[in-house]
């Protein structure tokens, strides 16, 4: 895990914190803090259990952003929003990672089997000799 700060974006952090996507970068914004924080390469299914590891240690980092209420966020007013949170904290802050021991790495594959079940996830094997491709549930 790495020790040192990376400055983000404060959409980014505040993605995190709010629970509102107000990245600039979007989704890429929330994949580059929480993979950074959790030194882990995160599906987009395991997002919401990442951001929940980070999203207190982000505000102990930064308690400053623990008044910050996205309720009345919306997609015509995001970014309007985002340049007054942007006049108040700031474009970047630094954010360290999680401590050791915090985020679980979990096999995306096993972990979308816990949330969905076996009947909802397919694994798609190697091609065969033939060139097709075997799908089971059977190995899960």
């Amino acid at each position: 895990m790495e020790s040192a700060t990376r400055n983000f974006h404060i959409g980014d952090i505040l993605s995190i914190t709010t629970g509102r996507l107000v990245s600039p970068s979007h989704m890429q914004g929330v994949y580059a803090i929480l993979n950074y924080m959790t030194d882990d390469d995160l599906f987009t299914h395991q997002l919401p259990r990442a951001g929940e590891e980070c999203k207190p240690y982000l505000l102990a980092q930064h308690p400053q952003l623990a008044t910050v209420n996205a309720e009345e966020v919306t997609m015509d007013n995001w970014r309007e929003w985002l340049k007054e949170q942007i006049a108040r904290f700031g474009y970047h802050l630094p954010v360290a990672p999680l401590p050791a021991g915090i985020h679980k790495h979990r096999d995306p594959l096993m972990e979308a089997v816990d949330m969905m079940g076996t009947d909802q996830v397919m694994v798609i094997s190697q091609p065969d000799e033939d060139g097709s491709f075997s799908c089971n549930t059977t190995d899960l």
